[in-house]
Protein backbone atom coordinates (compact mmCIF):
# COMPACT_ATOMS: atom_id res chain seq x y z
CA UNK A 1 0.00 0.00 0.00
CA UNK A 2 1.42 3.59 -0.75
CA UNK A 3 0.63 6.08 1.83
CA UNK A 4 0.75 9.74 1.02
CA UNK A 5 0.18 11.18 4.83
CA UNK A 6 -2.46 10.05 6.14
CA UNK A 7 -4.16 8.72 3.02
CA UNK A 8 -3.31 5.03 1.51
CA UNK A 9 -4.02 4.63 -1.81
CA UNK A 10 -5.83 2.09 -2.65
CA UNK A 11 -4.17 1.30 -5.71
CA UNK A 12 -0.68 1.94 -7.57
CA UNK A 13 -1.99 3.70 -10.67
CA UNK A 14 -2.46 7.71 -10.51
CA UNK A 15 -3.00 10.02 -13.06
CA UNK A 16 -0.55 12.70 -13.79
CA UNK A 17 -1.89 16.13 -13.77
CA UNK A 18 -1.50 17.53 -17.20
CA UNK A 19 -2.40 21.37 -17.96
CA UNK A 20 -5.74 21.27 -20.47
CA UNK A 21 -6.29 17.47 -19.82
CA UNK A 22 -6.93 16.63 -16.42
CA UNK A 23 -10.07 18.96 -15.26
CA UNK A 24 -12.75 17.96 -13.56
CA UNK A 25 -14.46 15.65 -16.26
CA UNK A 26 -11.55 13.63 -17.58
CA UNK A 27 -10.98 13.11 -14.06
CA UNK A 28 -14.03 11.62 -12.88
CA UNK A 29 -13.51 9.38 -15.24
CA UNK A 30 -10.15 8.23 -14.66
CA UNK A 31 -11.27 7.65 -10.64
CA UNK A 32 -14.49 5.50 -12.21
CA UNK A 33 -12.20 3.18 -13.57
CA UNK A 34 -9.71 2.84 -10.98
CA UNK A 35 -6.98 5.91 -11.03
CA UNK A 36 -6.12 5.80 -7.02
CA UNK A 37 -5.19 9.56 -7.25
CA UNK A 38 -6.31 12.45 -9.31
CA UNK A 39 -4.42 15.81 -9.50
CA UNK A 40 -5.57 19.71 -10.58
CA UNK A 41 -4.36 21.15 -13.60
CA UNK A 42 -1.72 23.16 -12.58
CA UNK A 43 -2.90 26.62 -10.78
CA UNK A 44 0.02 29.40 -10.94
CA UNK A 45 0.57 30.84 -7.78
CA UNK A 46 -0.27 34.47 -8.70
CA UNK A 47 -2.72 35.67 -6.69
CA UNK A 48 -4.03 37.85 -9.34
CA UNK A 49 -5.04 35.27 -11.21
CA UNK A 50 -7.26 33.20 -8.32
CA UNK A 51 -11.06 34.84 -9.14
CA UNK A 52 -10.09 34.66 -13.27
CA UNK A 53 -12.46 31.96 -14.68
CA UNK A 54 -9.84 29.98 -15.93
CA UNK A 55 -8.33 29.65 -12.46
CA UNK A 56 -11.51 28.51 -10.58
CA UNK A 57 -12.26 25.76 -13.69
CA UNK A 58 -9.00 24.02 -12.54
CA UNK A 59 -10.13 24.35 -9.25
CA UNK A 60 -13.40 22.64 -9.20
CA UNK A 61 -13.77 19.50 -7.63
CA UNK A 62 -16.59 16.67 -6.82
CA UNK A 63 -17.23 16.01 -3.33
CA UNK A 64 -16.23 12.50 -3.34
CA UNK A 65 -12.75 13.32 -5.35
CA UNK A 66 -10.60 12.19 -2.25
CA UNK A 67 -7.86 12.90 -1.22
CA UNK A 68 -8.51 16.48 -3.57
CA UNK A 69 -4.94 17.11 -5.03
CA UNK A 70 -3.73 20.37 -6.18
CA UNK A 71 -0.97 20.93 -8.02
CA UNK A 72 0.67 24.97 -7.72
CA UNK A 73 3.22 25.97 -10.24
CA UNK A 74 5.82 29.09 -9.25
CA UNK A 75 9.13 30.60 -8.67
CA UNK A 76 8.85 32.42 -5.45
CA UNK A 77 8.85 30.66 -2.51
CA UNK A 78 6.74 32.94 -0.48
CA UNK A 79 4.27 33.18 -3.26
CA UNK A 80 4.07 29.65 -3.63
CA UNK A 81 3.48 29.14 0.22
CA UNK A 82 0.96 31.33 0.11
CA UNK A 83 -1.02 29.53 -2.82
CA UNK A 84 -0.47 26.61 -1.04
CA UNK A 85 -2.05 27.88 2.25
CA UNK A 86 -4.99 29.60 0.33
CA UNK A 87 -5.55 26.34 -1.77
CA UNK A 88 -5.70 24.28 1.48
CA UNK A 89 -8.03 27.22 2.86
CA UNK A 90 -10.50 25.50 0.02
CA UNK A 91 -9.89 22.20 1.36
CA UNK A 92 -6.93 20.40 -0.67
CA UNK A 93 -6.20 17.09 0.98
CA UNK A 94 -2.51 17.76 -0.80
CA UNK A 95 -0.50 20.09 -2.40
CA UNK A 96 1.57 18.93 -5.21
CA UNK A 97 4.31 21.16 -6.43
CA UNK A 98 5.35 21.26 -10.01
CA UNK A 99 8.97 21.16 -10.96
CA UNK A 100 8.31 19.04 -14.24
CA UNK A 101 6.27 21.60 -16.88
CA UNK A 102 8.67 21.53 -19.96
CA UNK A 103 6.44 24.50 -21.10
CA UNK A 104 7.95 27.62 -22.93
CA UNK A 105 5.56 29.89 -21.40
CA UNK A 106 6.06 28.47 -17.45
CA UNK A 107 9.78 27.94 -17.76
CA UNK A 108 9.97 31.74 -19.06
CA UNK A 109 8.66 32.43 -15.71
CA UNK A 110 11.53 30.27 -14.32
CA UNK A 111 8.89 28.11 -13.03
CA UNK A 112 8.27 23.85 -14.14
CA UNK A 113 11.51 22.21 -14.85
CA UNK A 114 13.20 25.56 -15.27
CA UNK A 115 13.90 25.67 -11.44
CA UNK A 116 15.92 22.42 -11.73
CA UNK A 117 18.60 24.49 -12.89
CA UNK A 118 18.65 26.18 -9.54
CA UNK A 119 18.62 23.63 -6.52
CA UNK A 120 19.14 26.22 -3.83
CA UNK A 121 15.90 28.10 -4.82
CA UNK A 122 14.51 24.85 -5.21
CA UNK A 123 15.13 24.09 -1.78
CA UNK A 124 13.46 27.30 -0.44
CA UNK A 125 10.54 26.90 -2.15
CA UNK A 126 9.90 23.36 -0.92
CA UNK A 127 10.85 24.69 2.55
CA UNK A 128 8.18 27.38 2.48
CA UNK A 129 5.45 24.96 0.79
CA UNK A 130 5.68 22.34 3.48
CA UNK A 131 5.87 24.83 6.57
CA UNK A 132 3.05 26.93 5.23
CA UNK A 133 0.65 23.89 5.28
CA UNK A 134 -0.75 21.14 7.32
CA UNK A 135 -1.62 19.00 4.64
CA UNK A 136 0.79 16.61 2.87
CA UNK A 137 3.04 18.52 0.15
CA UNK A 138 4.13 16.33 -2.82
CA UNK A 139 6.40 17.10 -5.58
CA UNK A 140 7.07 16.55 -9.91
CA UNK A 141 9.73 17.02 -11.46
CA UNK A 142 12.18 15.62 -14.26
CA UNK A 143 15.47 14.33 -14.37
CA UNK A 144 17.14 17.17 -14.75
CA UNK A 145 17.26 20.35 -17.11
CA UNK A 146 19.28 18.71 -20.09
CA UNK A 147 20.50 15.14 -20.42
CA UNK A 148 23.94 17.41 -19.98
CA UNK A 149 22.41 18.66 -16.53
CA UNK A 150 21.03 15.78 -14.73
CA UNK A 151 20.42 16.36 -11.46
CA UNK A 152 17.16 13.80 -10.24
CA UNK A 153 18.98 12.53 -7.39
CA UNK A 154 19.77 15.56 -5.76
CA UNK A 155 16.35 16.90 -6.13
CA UNK A 156 15.14 14.20 -5.07
CA UNK A 157 17.43 13.79 -1.87
CA UNK A 158 16.72 17.76 -1.27
CA UNK A 159 12.90 17.30 -1.44
CA UNK A 160 12.73 14.39 1.50
CA UNK A 161 15.39 16.38 3.44
CA UNK A 162 12.28 19.63 3.19
CA UNK A 163 9.31 17.46 4.27
CA UNK A 164 8.09 16.03 0.92
CA UNK A 165 5.68 13.39 1.41
CA UNK A 166 5.86 11.53 -2.32
CA UNK A 167 8.02 12.27 -5.24
CA UNK A 168 6.77 11.28 -8.84
CA UNK A 169 9.58 11.32 -11.54
CA UNK A 170 9.21 11.92 -15.28
CA UNK A 171 12.04 10.06 -16.81
CA UNK A 172 12.83 12.86 -19.20
CA UNK A 173 14.91 15.95 -18.92
CA UNK A 174 13.36 19.48 -19.70
CA UNK A 175 15.11 19.78 -22.99
CA UNK A 176 13.94 15.91 -24.07
CA UNK A 177 10.44 17.08 -23.67
CA UNK A 178 8.26 13.94 -24.41
CA UNK A 179 10.59 12.63 -26.65
CA UNK A 180 13.55 9.90 -26.73
CA UNK A 181 13.78 6.88 -24.53
CA UNK A 182 12.58 7.55 -20.78
CA UNK A 183 15.74 7.48 -18.08
CA UNK A 184 14.40 4.47 -16.73
CA UNK A 185 17.78 3.80 -14.77
CA UNK A 186 17.75 7.40 -13.33
CA UNK A 187 14.22 6.70 -11.96
CA UNK A 188 15.64 3.59 -9.96
CA UNK A 189 18.50 5.74 -9.10
CA UNK A 190 16.26 8.37 -7.47
CA UNK A 191 14.41 5.53 -5.91
CA UNK A 192 17.72 4.02 -4.07
CA UNK A 193 18.08 7.43 -2.53
CA UNK A 194 15.44 8.22 -0.56
CA UNK A 195 12.79 6.09 1.42
CA UNK A 196 9.47 8.29 -0.13
CA UNK A 197 7.26 6.90 -2.28
CA UNK A 198 8.44 7.18 -5.86
CA UNK A 199 5.59 7.53 -9.08
CA UNK A 200 7.34 6.30 -12.23
CA UNK A 201 5.79 8.29 -15.13
CA UNK A 202 6.68 8.11 -18.51
CA UNK A 203 5.79 5.98 -21.22
CA UNK A 204 3.11 4.05 -19.45
CA UNK A 205 0.83 3.11 -21.87
CA UNK A 206 -0.14 -0.20 -21.01
CA UNK A 207 -0.58 -2.89 -18.03
CA UNK A 208 2.61 -4.37 -18.93
CA UNK A 209 4.22 -1.97 -19.10
CA UNK A 210 3.44 -0.63 -15.80
CA UNK A 211 4.49 -4.09 -14.49
CA UNK A 212 7.75 -3.90 -16.10
CA UNK A 213 8.27 -0.14 -15.27
CA UNK A 214 7.76 -0.82 -11.52
CA UNK A 215 9.85 -4.29 -11.25
CA UNK A 216 12.69 -2.58 -13.24
CA UNK A 217 12.92 0.51 -11.09
CA UNK A 218 11.57 -0.67 -7.90
CA UNK A 219 9.20 2.41 -7.34
CA UNK A 220 6.01 2.51 -5.78
CA UNK A 221 3.68 3.23 -8.34
CA UNK A 222 2.88 4.68 -11.89
CA UNK A 223 1.70 7.63 -13.08
CA UNK A 224 -0.06 7.71 -16.03
CA UNK A 225 -0.28 10.87 -18.09
CA UNK A 226 -0.58 10.78 -22.15
CA UNK A 227 -1.30 7.05 -22.23
CA UNK A 228 -4.56 7.61 -20.42
CA UNK A 229 -5.98 9.79 -23.07
CA UNK A 230 -8.95 8.67 -24.28
CA UNK A 231 -8.41 5.29 -22.55
CA UNK A 232 -9.44 6.23 -19.11
CA UNK A 233 -9.73 2.54 -18.24
CA UNK A 234 -6.60 2.34 -18.91
CA UNK A 235 -6.36 2.37 -14.75
CA UNK A 236 -8.43 -0.44 -14.43
CA UNK A 237 -6.67 -2.76 -16.52
CA UNK A 238 -3.39 -1.80 -14.79
CA UNK A 239 -4.47 -2.46 -11.57
CA UNK A 240 -5.87 -5.76 -12.30
CA UNK A 241 -2.72 -6.95 -14.07
CA UNK A 242 -1.08 -5.83 -11.01
CA UNK A 243 -2.84 -7.27 -8.37
CA UNK A 244 -3.40 -10.64 -10.45
CA UNK A 245 -1.03 -11.11 -13.31
CA UNK A 246 -4.21 -11.50 -15.59
CA UNK A 247 -4.69 -9.07 -18.77
CA UNK A 248 -8.49 -7.81 -18.34
CA UNK A 249 -10.07 -7.81 -21.73
CA UNK A 250 -10.36 -4.67 -23.25
CA UNK A 251 -12.78 -1.95 -23.22
CA UNK A 252 -15.50 -3.15 -25.62
CA UNK A 253 -16.00 -0.81 -28.55
CA UNK A 254 -19.94 -0.14 -26.93
CA UNK A 255 -18.35 0.59 -23.68
CA UNK A 256 -15.50 3.11 -25.30
CA UNK A 257 -18.61 5.03 -27.45
CA UNK A 258 -20.49 5.24 -24.15
CA UNK A 259 -17.77 6.10 -22.64
CA UNK A 260 -16.77 9.29 -24.82
CA UNK A 261 -20.81 10.20 -24.89
CA UNK A 262 -20.64 10.79 -21.15
CA UNK A 263 -17.14 12.63 -21.11
CA UNK A 264 -18.60 15.24 -23.96
CA UNK A 265 -22.07 15.73 -22.12
CA UNK A 266 -19.73 16.38 -19.25
CA UNK A 267 -17.57 19.00 -20.69
CA UNK A 268 -20.62 20.59 -22.54
CA UNK A 269 -22.25 20.99 -18.63
CA UNK A 270 -19.04 22.05 -16.98
CA UNK A 271 -17.43 24.41 -19.12
CA UNK A 272 -20.65 25.51 -21.01
CA UNK A 273 -21.63 24.92 -24.64
CA UNK A 274 -19.26 27.16 -26.58
CA UNK A 275 -16.06 26.35 -24.75
CA UNK A 276 -17.22 22.60 -24.28
CA UNK A 277 -17.43 22.36 -27.91
CA UNK A 278 -13.91 22.89 -28.36
CA UNK A 279 -12.31 20.93 -25.73
CA UNK A 280 -14.73 17.85 -26.52
CA UNK A 281 -12.97 17.86 -30.03
CA UNK A 282 -9.36 16.91 -29.05
CA UNK A 283 -11.00 14.14 -26.62
CA UNK A 284 -12.70 12.48 -29.19
CA UNK A 285 -9.89 12.68 -31.63
CA UNK A 286 -8.32 10.62 -28.41
CA UNK A 287 -11.05 7.96 -28.35
CA UNK A 288 -11.17 7.12 -31.85
CA UNK A 289 -7.61 7.00 -32.10
CA UNK A 290 -7.56 3.22 -32.06
CA UNK A 291 -10.78 3.03 -34.41
CA UNK A 292 -9.28 2.18 -37.75
CA UNK A 293 -10.87 4.38 -40.30
CA UNK A 294 -11.81 7.06 -37.46
CA UNK A 295 -9.50 9.90 -39.75
CA UNK A 296 -12.65 11.03 -41.04
CA UNK A 297 -15.25 11.00 -38.05
CA UNK A 298 -12.33 12.94 -36.52
CA UNK A 299 -12.10 15.90 -39.49
CA UNK A 300 -16.55 15.63 -39.32
CA UNK A 301 -16.59 16.07 -35.85
CA UNK A 302 -14.10 18.95 -35.94
CA UNK A 303 -15.87 20.95 -37.77
CA UNK A 304 -18.98 20.74 -35.69
CA UNK A 305 -19.80 23.86 -33.57
CA UNK A 306 -22.86 23.00 -31.47
CA UNK A 307 -23.56 20.94 -28.82
CA UNK A 308 -26.88 19.31 -30.24
CA UNK A 309 -24.33 17.86 -33.17
CA UNK A 310 -21.41 17.02 -31.09
CA UNK A 311 -23.99 14.36 -29.37
CA UNK A 312 -26.10 13.54 -32.35
CA UNK A 313 -22.47 12.79 -34.58
CA UNK A 314 -21.04 10.57 -31.29
CA UNK A 315 -24.42 8.30 -31.65
CA UNK A 316 -23.84 8.07 -35.49
CA UNK A 317 -20.55 6.60 -33.99
CA UNK A 318 -21.58 4.47 -31.51
CA UNK A 319 -23.61 2.31 -34.07
CA UNK A 320 -20.99 2.46 -36.61
CA UNK A 321 -18.29 1.33 -33.77
CA UNK A 322 -20.63 -1.39 -33.10
CA UNK A 323 -20.81 -2.79 -36.53
CA UNK A 324 -16.84 -3.23 -36.21
CA UNK A 325 -15.72 -6.31 -35.45
CA UNK A 326 -13.32 -6.05 -32.56
CA UNK A 327 -10.32 -7.57 -34.74
CA UNK A 328 -10.27 -4.02 -36.01
CA UNK A 329 -9.10 -1.71 -33.36
CA UNK A 330 -5.62 -1.07 -32.73
CA UNK A 331 -3.27 -3.19 -30.57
Amino acid sequence: MIRIGRFTLPGRAVLAPMAGVTDLPFRRLCREFGASLTTSEMVISNSELRGSRKTQLRLAHDVGETPRVVQIAGAEPEAMAEAARYNASLGADIIDINMGCPAKKVCKREAGSALLRDPVLVRQILEAVVNAVEVPVTLKFRTGWSPEHRNGCEIARIAEDCGIQSLAVHGRTRACRYHGAVEYDTIAAIKQQVSLPVFANGDITSPSAAKAVLDYTGADGVMVGRGAQGQPWLFREINHFLATGEALPGATLTERWQTMLRHVQHLHTFYGEAQGVKIARKHVSWYGQSINGFEQGRRLFNGLTSAGEQIDAIHRFGEEWQQIDTGEIAA
